[in-house]
Formats: structure tokens, C-alpha cells, sequence
């Protein structure tokens, strides 16, 4: 029974949560969700990684306060700002500061013209460098 016990991981055993950090298993729940979908899309994991599952990863960072989150007036607040900000103007924008896609492709040509151009330089150097040592 002992080494069962062992091999226990932390789904199997009850979560105790600080009611002062986090309110109920319902929000528990809801922050680990979303910090396994940030985990399998990439994010790094913010403690040594003892699990395979992104699940049981985000239960660990939570519970040893390795991930912020907001909550009540706060969240709220943070929504109502979120709605505020015109995500296709910003779009615009950073698309306004990009320069010519045209211009770049054009100095990437060059620039691969050039390289090309180099290396059969090279290429006609030393081959020939070993013709004339054959001789």
C-alpha cells in the first residue's frame, strides 16, 4: 500500500486551498484551464515540471502561487478595459509600420543574387586552385 501511495499524483489527492488566494475549486478550476491551454500551446512552465499532463502542471503552479490572476472588482474592471481597446485599429497600426513587403522581398533578391554570385566565385576559385595542383 505504501508504494502506491507514492506514486500518487496530485489529482488523486484532495487540494487544500488557501480561501484567502482562492475562493472555491470552481475558480481553482476555471485558473488551471486556462493556464494548461497557455502551457499546451508553448508557454513555459514556471516550476520544475514533475508531471506530463499540462492539467496537473497548472494545479502545481497555482497552488504554490506561481501564477497571478485577478478576481472580483478587479477582474471586472480589467474586462471593461479589455472591451474598451479597438483591436482593429491597433491591427492598422502595426500593419501602417511595417514597411513594403515589395521593397524587402526586392533586397532579399539582391542580397540571394549576391550570395549565389559569391559562392560560384568561390566555387570557380578553388576548383581552379585543384585543377592546376593536378597538373
Amino acid at each position: 500500500m505504501e508504494k502506491k501511495e507514492k506514486g500518487m499524483d496530485i489529482i488523486s489527492l484532495p487540494i487544500e486551498l488557501d480561501r484567502n488566494a482562492i475562493d472555491s475549486r470552481y475558480r481553482l478550476t476555471l485558473i488551471a484551464a486556462q493556464r494548461a491551454s497557455e502551457l499546451s500551446l508553448g508557454a513555459n512552465a514556471r516550476i520544475e515540471k514533475k508531471a506530463k499532463k499540462v492539467t496537473t502542471t497548472a494545479l502545481l503552479e497555482i497552488l504554490s502561487d506561481k501564477i497571478q490572476y485577478i478576481t472580483g472588482e478587479e477582474a471586472i474592471k480589467a474586462k471593461e478595459k479589455i472591451e474598451k481597446i479597438d483591436v482593429k485599429k491597433l491591427l492598422e497600426e502595426k500593419r501602417k509600420a511595417i514597411p513594403d513587403l515589395s521593397e524587402l522581398e526586392k533586397d532579399l533578391k539582391v542580397y540571394l543574387h549576391g550570395k549565389e554570385s559569391a559562392e560560384k566565385m568561390l566555387e570557380d576559385l578553388f576548383t581552379e586552385n585543384v585543377e592546376q595542383t593536378e597538373e
